[in-house]
This record gives C-alpha cells, structure tokens and sequence, in this order.
C-alpha cells in the first residue's frame, strides 16, 4: 500500500471533530512513508485548512457520489480510502471495495449502512455493543482505538506550556487592552467567607469544538460566573463579541480566544476543563485531565451517558438545560471549582483507559494484508 485518501469535512455546521481524528490517522501512515491525501470541503474555515497546510497534506474536492468518488480513487491511484462523514452517501464504501479499493469507515454506533473493510468506532462502550460486520470485515471498537494527535500525545511525555496572550481579558472591573488581568486576589472567597484555595484560583478552560456552532461558550461561562467563585477561564470561541455582555465576578477572570493550534496545551495546563461530549473526551482522558461535560447534538448523548455513567467526568447535562436556573450544573461547577481533590479524582480515572496507541492499532489494521481474526 502506498497513497491513502481520507474523506471527511469541516464546517461551522459540522465542527471539526471529523477533520482532527483523521488528521491523527494521517499522521501515523505518514510516518509509515505512506503518501497521504484528504478529499474533502473545510466549509471556509481558515483554521482547519491550516491544520492540513501545517501537516503537509493536500486537500482535493470531496466527491459527493458512489460514481464520483470511485473516479477520484481511481485518477489518485488510492490503495485504500478513509471515510468519516455523517452526510456522504453511504453507497461510496461499497462502490469504492467493487473497485478493489481498502476501505476504512469510521462511524460513531450508527454505521449508516456502510459496506466497508473495517468499521471503527473509537467511542467508549462501543465494543460492548454487536455492531453489524459483514463477511470479511473487521470491526474495531471502544477506546483502544481513539485516534489522538501528535500535539496530543506528546503532552503526556512532556510538560504542558503556558499559552498564548488572548485577545481580551474580562474581570470584575472590565475588559483590558493589554491582555492581562487588571488585578489578582490573593485570598480567594466563595460567598460566605469561606476559603476555596491556597494560592491562584483554578483554571478554567472552556471549548466547544472548532466552531463552537451551538453557542456554548457564552452559557457555560455564564454559569461559572453564577457560581461566584474566583476562576480564570479560557474560553474558544470563534465569536469575537460572544462573551461581552457576560460580568465576572470579584475574583473571576474570564478571557476569549479564536480557535488554536495551541489547544492541547490549554487543556494540559487547566485545573478543569469544560466542553462538549465529542472526540475531544478522549484527548481529556489520556491527559488524565478532570472534565465537565454539556452534550449539545443528540448523537453526543450515548458517550456523554457513558462516560459520566462511568465516574470518568462530570456531566452538566443538556446545553439548553443548563443555564439560566441555579440547578445541578451551578452546583457541580462549584463543587469542582472549590475542591482540588474532587479535581484530581476525576482526572486520575483517564489515563489507564486510553494509552495513546489507539492510532497504531487501526493503522495496524488497515496495512493488513486480510482481514485476520486476530484484532491488533
């Protein structure tokens, strides 16, 4: 096998959750000498094309038919094609093993009614589940497969990194040119009086996705800012003026960033990171970092119920449930916000369950001569 075609997209619909799992793939065949090339639309997303433009990897049309995408595989001389797409016809696997092409389909429980070579669902669970397998397939299943990026990965070999400066940093007496906080409190109060820690309060990062699509960022902030403990959060969001009309409170200081290349090492340096339950849960746990969750897609709901149902992260619910009432969510933010210990708990549970290697095995597998009975 020599060139291999990936076929997903990006968007501010779609995210970008597709595009950054098999960018983790990319990376391991190429280190294996295979030529690599994505087929696909970025939806005019400046970052997401950059992350391919940085990995060296040339983006070409996705084509959206069976016909059409057996064509592109045949003018590429593709040896094998990965397929991960909620909204391409199901029927392009199944052409594209007619024409003799190797056909990796990732899918998240719903296969869609693929006919591929391998079937890989990397979501927590998965492998308890039957999954449908054809003759001659092979299905991978469960974290031992969770495809996790080179800036993820070496995280764990290595310290985190302080990131870099925000655009705007928002405190109890407003926004700052500089990007610094106009001030720090050293004895830091919840209401009441009572200590939350010795020394900085925790930080807080806040993500939602490449595109933040369902607006998150803004009601999840708002809830860490009705908690009325001190914090310093980071928040990505693509929306410039997203979190302007948002008050921190006396100790809490909240700041906004665009979408990053330096969001692995936002993550390794948060005391507690809050976002949405997609693939970035995997991230979360091999750096064994204590999460809050929010699902915002009904496809996210299964591994948010999986993964909270397993004492692994806190859950805060439905996005559109959280906010606004001084409910469960405002209570778990608190909890989490005041006890380091609750913190480190959570975290510790992560790294025995995703090690890293998820991307050797399915590349294992792909470069196989056959499917074999024998999973790596």
């Amino acid at each position: 096998m020599r060139r291999v075609g990936i076929r997903c997209d990006a968007g501010v619909g779609r995210g970008v959750g597709h595009l950054m799992r098999c960018l983790a793939l990319a990376e391991e065949l190429r280190e294996r000498r295979l030529e690599v090339v994505v087929l696909g639309d970025m939806g005019g997303l400046e970052w997401a094309a950059e992350q391919l433009v940085r990995r060296g990897l040339r983006l070409l049309p996705g084509p959206g038919d069976a016909a059409a995408m057996v064509r592109a595989a045949r003018r590429l001389a593709l040896d094998a094609v990965v397929v991960d797409s909620y909204d391409l016809d199901p029927r392009c696997s199944g052409a594209l093993r007619r024409a003799g092409v190797r056909v990796l389909a990732v899918v998240d429980d719903d296969d869609r009614g693929q006919d591929a070579d391998i079937y890989l669902d990397q979501n927590l669970g998965a492998e308890r589940q039957a999954g449908r397998v054809p003759a001659g397939s092979v299905r991978l299943a469960g974290v031992r497969y969770a495809l996790l990026r080179d800036d993820v990965r070496r995280l764990r070999r290595r310290g985190p990194m302080e990131p870099g400066q925000p655009d705007g940093v928002l405190t109890d007496r407003g926004r700052m040119e500089n990007g610094q906080p106009e001030r720090m409190l050293t004895d830091h109060r919840q209401p009441g009086g009572m200590p939350v820690e010795s020394g900085r309060p925790p930080r807080v990062l806040c993500f939602f996705g490449g595109t933040d699509a369902a607006g998150a960022a803004p009601v999840v902030v708002g809830e860490l800012i009705a908690t009325g403990v001190p914090f310093l959060a980071t928040a990505v969001t693509p929306r410039e003026r997203a979190l302007d009309h948002l008050r921190p409170g006396s100790g809490q200081t909240v700041r906004r960033i665009p979408p990053t290349d330096d969001l692995p090492r936002l993550i390794a340096a948060a005391d507690l990171v809050v976002t949405a339950a997609g693939s970035s849960m995997w991230e979360l746990l091999y750096l064994g970092k204590a999460a809050a969750l929010v699902w915002v897609a009904a496809n996210q709901r299964p591994g948010y119920e999986e993964v909270v149902s397993r004492g692994l992260a806190a859950g805060l619910g439905r996005l559109d449930a959280v906010a606004g009432t001084a409910g469960p969510a405002r209570a778990c933010l608190r909890d989490l916000l005041t006890s380091a210990r609750a913190r480190a708990e959570l975290g510790a549970r992560g790294p025995a369950l995703v090690d890293g290697e998820g991307r050797t095995r399915v590349a294992d597998a792909l470069l196989a001569p056959a499917p074999h009975g024998a999973l790596p």
